[in-house]
């Protein structure tokens, strides 16, 4: 059977969440592979929104497996309060349908204090993180100080982990002028959540090898988008884990070979949350007119988003790092109403034309937009279920996009609802 990767091919904010959603019906396995709970999925179904940030997009469609894999970093008690938030709105969450990987990283509240008391006094050039812990949990995870879902099940283990991260982390902080961890009162904490998160936990990497021998659909749900991955992106304006879709057979324990098929998820516009470059970002009243319309505003954060026109030239970047096979257009119906519609389809950089955006950062601020111009439309595609239902000049615009980036359009969004969708290849077809 089909198994499916869903990754933002943008700077995240795509839609993702309401598309894994709209597939989970398909599969029967969904697997979150990497970030944390800086991610924001908004899923709105039959007029109820949800708002996930660690739980994987398929915990309000009954009857599935959902997944927490290792490549993910884990807050268990803001794990633990979104659980608490989706049970009141009639969603229930077991052992039975929620799994998280043993070999799960931990985020720490000094995580969170270090990533915020860092970019505070960062005078040179503030990343734009949310200060929730991500990045420097990704660091203890790689420096091999990371407390993981296992040690909560043993109190001698997890002292050991907690004085070797200690060792570390109270030096650092010294030098950032924050006081000493209290070790006793950090214990004491960890012992109290671990009866909260030790019974979700599993060996997810046989789980999954098992469900895929048995035949099993599996949906790998990636956070963030393309643009911020830590190898890929914007750097150093990324995030603290790869995002791209070789990531999901790392970050759940599986091979591979179980990927038969990447579904890319682009805006029909181009969005940024926080610092870094954007070439294509809007100043002007079309700028508002896409944020405003497109209620650009952070699940998580709450921030302002960047926006801008289609950048063509990115997407055939990410389409190739990714491997996409198809992408699925999402808010195709902000774009209602502009009389002019622009796509970059690549960059001058000093008078020299560029068809992708280089990776030196200096180089990167000095690109301008080329642009390609279309005819915009005046009718409504909010709703649109069927080409059938879209108007000429935005069936063109989604073929231009097509011939661009050299990849397909297997799907179109044409509102946060559900079944406001056009299904053009179902990705989870044998």
């Amino acid at each position: 059977m089909a198994n499916v990767v869903v990754v933002g091919a943008q700077w995240g904010d795509e839609g993702k969440g309401k598309i894994v959603d709209w597939l989970s019906e398909r599969a029967d396995v969904i697997a979150r592979f990497q970030g944390g709970h800086n991610a924001g999925h908004t899923l709105v179904i039959d007029g109820q929104v949800y708002k996930l940030h660690a739980l994987p997009s398929g915990v309000v469609r009954g009857g599935k497996l959902s997944v927490i894999g290792n490549g993910v970093v884990l807050d268990p008690w803001h794990l633990v309060k979104e659980i608490a938030t989706i049970r009141d709105q009639g969603i229930e969450i077991t052992p039975e349908t929620l799994m998280i990987a043993e070999n799960t990283p931990l985020i720490l509240p000094f995580h969170g204090e270090l990533d915020r008391a860092r970019e505070n006094q960062n005078s040179v050039a503030k990343i734009g993180t949310t200060g929730r812990g991500i990045g420097p949990a990704y660091e203890d995870k790689v420096g091999r100080r990371v407390i993981r879902v296992a040690d909560l099940a043993d109190a001698a283990t997890l002292e050991l982990r907690v004085d070797r991260a200690l060792v570390h982390h109270n030096a650092l902080r010294s030098g950032l002028g924050l006081g000493s961890i209290d070790r006793d009162a950090l214990l004491a904490a960890l012992r109290e959540i671990a009866p909260q998160i030790l019974p979700f936990a599993a060996p997810v990497w046989k789980v999954l090898n098992e469900k895929r021998k048995a035949g099993k659909r599996i949906l790998f749900e990636g956070a963030q988008g393309a643009l911020l991955d830590i190898d890929f992106g914007t750097y150093p304006f990324v995030t603290s884990s790869n995002v791209i879709a070789g990531q999901a057979a790392t970050g759940v324990g599986i091979g591979p070979g179980a990927i038969n098929y990447v579904l890319g998820i682009v805006k029909a516009y181009t969005t940024r949350v926080g610092e870094g470059p954007f070439p294509t970002e809007l100043h002007d009243d079309d700028g508002e007119r896409l944020g405003t319309r497109g209620h650009e505003f952070g699940t998580t954060t709450g921030r302002k988003r960047r926006c801008g026109w289609f950048d063509a030239a990115l997407l055939r970047q990410t389409c190739a790092t990714s491997g996409i096979n198809g992408i699925a257009l999402t808010k195709l119906d902000v774009l209602d109403g502009f009389e002019t519609l622009k796509i970059c389809v690549g960059y001058d950089l000093d008078g020299t034309r560029l068809d992708y955006l280089p990776t030196a950062a200096d180089q990167q601020a000095r690109c301008t937009p080329i642009y390609e111009e279309m005819p915009g439309w005046s009718e409504s595609t909010e709703g649109a279920r069927s080409w059938a239902d879209l108007p000429a000049n935005a069936i063109k615009y989604v073929r231009r996009v097509e011939e661009l980036i050299d990849c397909p359009v297997a799907m179109v969004s044409t509102s946060p609802e559900r079944e406001d969708t056009i299904l053009v290849t179902d990705p989870f077809a044998d």
